[in-house]
């Protein structure tokens, strides 16, 4: 599929990256097609945030790293460029990156609270989306599942068989999760998404007998080495804390026989595992049964559309990316690079005009990014050292792995009140859009333009600063100045009104700085309009 135009390069750019850069479009251009820019992305070896926070801090005190530092490595893997700790290190895994961030939101733990000082932990959790996001989705599952973090936090991590003597039950938070959230949903789906109706009734896709089979199988895993299985602990900067736990088989609900997932050509008889099975081969089967559900391919994919291209998928869009997940052409079912190239490959993804109602709100992490990106932003040092968590949170509301709960910081069917809700469409990202976030947010893009630019020499060398350098001398034609910020920020659909308005507002402002006023100016005025502010 040729790269028409700079501005067709842009908005691939935006939806598969973290914000597009000019070197970014004229490297697509370049190479004169999406696919080899995507296939260039999937080749690249993957930035591993895990391996950053190790180099920042090699003998860590025992009280592990602060969260801030974990979010520094975050901010070094999404900016990209030249890595500020490691020599001859460059970041240029966009793609992979982005495609991490999209499935953070949906395979959700939280650094938030008891697992704030627990950064390697957060970290290596990351790198596992990092790494299997672009792989299978079998072994992604298998992979998350596992990861100590997510046994933390969804309390798989010392869950244990049933004992009536000592009224233990097995834990069903995560086998409730990764169904609901991680994999099919509550409900049956058609291959377009839309709900399967019986007789005009929605179909359930598991009940409780299902949660307590999956809360059976999900016993008898812990960290590695434990000593005494209950109540096994790990430092914060254990090792185990990075490591896939291990199975405890004397905890494991091997007697019991199991309920899991009914569905048409389900492998398992009547979807029921038998008993007798090890907490390994009784997991294998469990995430077997789950991942050949027919609901995983519309429920992951529709999701990660939401996330990359836009809010409200048509149905034939979700049943493509759908197909693409059960089969990818060669017989292999949910291999994730061919979904996320059917993702931004699609007739509606390209489309020169977009359908009606197309595309998504911004999220606020990716306006801040994106603005770094756009504007060259490096830090002095080369570190990028973050605010605490609390200053996202304050500003953007949100933060990687900062969700308040298992259910991300929005949800993917939000529709907000009025018209929106009265056509039936859905803008998750508007949850953040509160009388609160709205105006912190506004203050923080202009104490940024402001004061984070290479131009203040007060900045501490580790802040993110942005270059305005190249831009300054077309601010003497302000027109030119909004050519580029159409192109860079709205993918050249500006449109004329508010073109008009911003350029009468730039020729209004002095211009005797060297053109600092109005860069800035154009910048926050952008990065405020609604245009901006829905992807396209």
């Amino acid at each position: 599929m040729a790269v028409e135009s700079d501005a067709a390069a842009a908005r691939f750019l935006a939806q598969a990256t973290f914000g597009p850069t000019l070197d970014d479009i004229a490297h697509l251009r370049r190479l004169g097609s999406y696919e080899r820019w995507i296939d260039e992305q999937f080749a690249l070896p993957a930035s591993s945030h895990a391996r950053y926070l190790h180099a920042l801090q090699p003998d860590p005190p025992d009280t592990g790293i602060d969260d801030d530092q974990r979010l520094e490595g975050w901010l070094q893997m999404a900016i990209g460029g030249t890595d500020g700790l490691t020599p001859g290190l460059v970041h240029r895994d966009q793609l992979r990156q982005r495609v991490a961030f999209a499935l953070s939101e949906i395979l959700v733990i939280s650094a938030a609270g008891m697992q704030q000082r627990a950064g390697f932990s957060t970290s290596s959790y990351y790198d596992v989306l990092v790494e299997d996001g672009l792989g299978n989705y079998r072994t992604l599952l298998e992979r998350v599942t596992l990861h100590p973090a997510m046994g933390k936090y969804l309390s798989m991590l010392g869950n244990e068989k049933p004992d009536p003597l000592l009224n233990i039950r097995p834990d069903e938070n995560y086998a409730r999760e990764v169904m609901q959230l991680f994999s099919v949903g509550l409900i049956r789906l058609n291959p377009n998404g839309t709900p399967l109706r019986v007789d005009g009734k929605t179909v359930p896709t598991y009940g409780q007998d299902t949660i307590q089979g999956f809360a059976h199988v999900f016993t008898g895993w812990s960290y590695r080495g434990c000593v005494r299985f209950r109540n096994c602990k790990a430092n914060r900067i254990d090792p185990v804390r990075e490591q896939p736990m291990a199975a405890y088989p004397e905890f494991h609900a091997s007697a019991q026989s199991k309920q899991l997932l009914k569905y048409p050509g389900v492998a398992l008889p009547d979807g029921v595992l038998a008993a007798g099975g090890s907490p390994e081969s009784d997991l294998r089967a469990a995430l077997d049964n789950i991942f050949h559900h027919p609901n995983v391919g519309p429920f992951i994919g529709r999701q990660l559309i939401q996330r990359l291209v836009t809010s409200n998928p048509s149905r034939p869009y979700v049943a493509r990316v759908a197909a693409k997940f059960d089969d990818n052409g060669a017989g292999v079912r949910g291999d994730m690079q061919a979904v996320v190239k059917a993702i931004l490959l699609d007739p509606e993804a390209r489309a020169a005009v977009a359908p009606e109602h197309f595309g998504k709100v911004r999220e606020p992490m990716l306006r801040l990014t994106h603005l770094w990106r756009a504007m060259d932003a490096r830090s002095r040092s080369g570190r990028y050292v973050a605010r605490s968590p609390d200053y996202y949170q304050r500003n953007l509301g949100q933060y990687p792995l900062g969700s308040p709960s298992v259910f991300n910081f929005f949800r993917p069917d939000f529709m907000p009140m009025g018209e929106m809700s009265e056509l039936r469409l859905a803008a998750p990202e508007l949850s953040l859009a509160n009388d609160s976030l709205i105006p912190a947010t506004n203050n923080l893009w202009w104490t940024l333009l402001r004061s984070y630019h290479t131009g203040n020499p007060d900045q501490p060398d580790s802040a993110i600063l942005m270059d305005y350098r190249r831009d300054l001398p077309l601010a003497a034609a302000p027109g030119a100045l909004l050519d580029r910020y159409d192109l860079l920020f709205l993918s050249g659909q500006m449109s004329p009104a508010m073109r008009q308005v911003l350029l009468r507002r730039l020729e209004d402002t002095r211009n005797d700085d060297g053109g600092l006023a109005r860069v800035q100016l154009a910048l926050y005025l952008i990065l405020n309009s609604p245009e901006y502010n829905v992807q396209k």
